[in-house]
């Protein structure tokens, strides 16, 4: 490679790990939970920040994971050692639940699960819906809780963390 195009890839390199470091850490969904959008009919809905961590935020959050995945199992409410394998096979019989509430279309939902929590996030169009979004996911088997962190309309402060 000749010197000056050494020198611009060289540049360029510099640039981006600089750029990286002033957003901040890399965040990542280490713990694989599942967390996806349901409906998209508010545009200006704040996106969430989902389940995405920082190395150090995983690392913190690694021990409290063990003991809550496994007190379900302890104090006899699951079957399984470990309420977080429970997510997965729960994402798309949620999601079909959510999909089949009249109105959903209206709203902008995304949901994360974690061991056998749903957490509802985004906005609506109204009250009414959010209870019924709600309804929709707490009548599934296996669904421990339901977090609504909903909001009505668009404007204010979002009760979630918003992606950045």
């Amino acid at each position: 490679m000749h010197r000056p195009a050494l020198l611009l890839v060289s540049l360029l390199a510099a640039q981006a790990g600089t750029a990286q470091e002033t957003a901040g850490p890399t965040k990542q969904n280490w713990f694989d939970d599942p967390f996806f959008q349901v409906s998209a009919g508010l545009p200006a809905c704040a996106t969430p920040e989902g389940p995405f961590y920082t190395a150090e935020e995983r690392r913190l959050q690694t021990h409290s994971r063990l003991e809550r995945g496994t007190s379900c199992w302890l104090a006899g409410q699951c079957a399984d050692s470990n309420a977080y394998r429970y997510d997965k096979p729960l994402a798309p019989k949620v999601r079909a639940a959510l999909r089949a509430v009249p109105g959903v279309d209206r709203g902008s939902v995304w949901v994360v699960i974690q061991r056998r929590w749903v957490y509802l996030q985004g906005c609506v169009p109204n009250t009414a819906l959010a209870r019924k979004l709600e309804r929709a996911a707490r009548a599934l088997p296996d669904v421990e809780t339901v977090v609504p962190d909903l909001m009505t309309g668009t404007r204010g402060k979002p009760p979630y963390p918003v992606a950045k």
